[in-house]
């Protein structure tokens, strides 16, 4: 079966209200996010009222998955699915955020269409906690711990370590249970599009996972 996800130029942005969002900038200096482009500025700064969702969609133009990658990949089913299971180009994908009001985050989905079969989708949320004020929830107790800076004009999200919550109890990941850094770089292509790039390297193995995705904001 073809991609599941039509190609589709995307709409206009709608008139959905906005607030403004202070939660990534507090996390810079005011130095480092005077580095980033303006329409970075303007997307991390953008907050919608608690349920309502932006949708970004775009391509995959760049990706691979090592042998043990996709082993990774494979064994964190078991939590959810937080990790690309292919190495596909050129197929669809979209993200949506959306304002989540119990925890005060962003719960992310991500979907990702296949040339055969039914699209790959990722759910997480971004939690405005955790020891750097920042951490990606993927459910079953699990979050990765998120520290960003900016370089190449660019806004990096690199994870800091691994815990699992157990009620109120918070337990350390060691790293051999753990797939190794995660970094995700969005930069600014202009004429209101992005990149998403997702790196993922283990210390022992090397790059296990890479994806890159240019996106438009298709509506809100």
């Amino acid at each position: 079966m073809a991609s599941a996800i039509p190609r589709l130029r995307a709409p206009a942005p709608s008139n959905t209200k906005l607030l403004d969002d202070h939660r990534f900038r507090a996390l810079l200096s005011d130095e480092d996010w005077g580095r980033l482009p303006v329409a970075i500025w303007r997307r991390f700064s953008k907050r919608l009222e608690d349920g309502r969702t932006v949708i970004y969609v775009g391509e995959v133009d760049e990706a691979s998955v090592s042998r043990i990658g996709w082993w990774f990949a494979q064994v964190a089913r078991v939590i959810g699915g937080p990790l690309p299971t292919g190495a596909e180009t050129c197929v669809p994908m979209v993200v949506a955020v959306t304002e989540d009001a119990a925890s005060g985050g962003q719960i992310w989905t991500r979907i990702c269409a296949r040339k055969r079969g039914f699209p790959q989708v990722i759910h997480s949320a971004k939690r405005f906690a955790g020891p750097t004020g920042l951490e990606e929830y993927i459910g079953f107790g699990i979050a990765m711990a998120l520290r960003i800076r900016v370089a190449d004009q660019a806004l990096r999200f690199h994870s800091t370590g691994y815990s699992l919550q157990i009620g109120r109890l918070r337990l350390s990941l060691p790293e051999w249970l753990t797939p190794g850094d995660l970094t995700v770089t969005h930069s600014d292509l202009g004429d209101a599009k992005f990149r998403f790039t997702l790196d993922l390297i283990h210390p022992r193995f090397g790059r296990l996972i890479h994806q890159s995705a240019r996106f438009t904001e298709a509506a809100s």
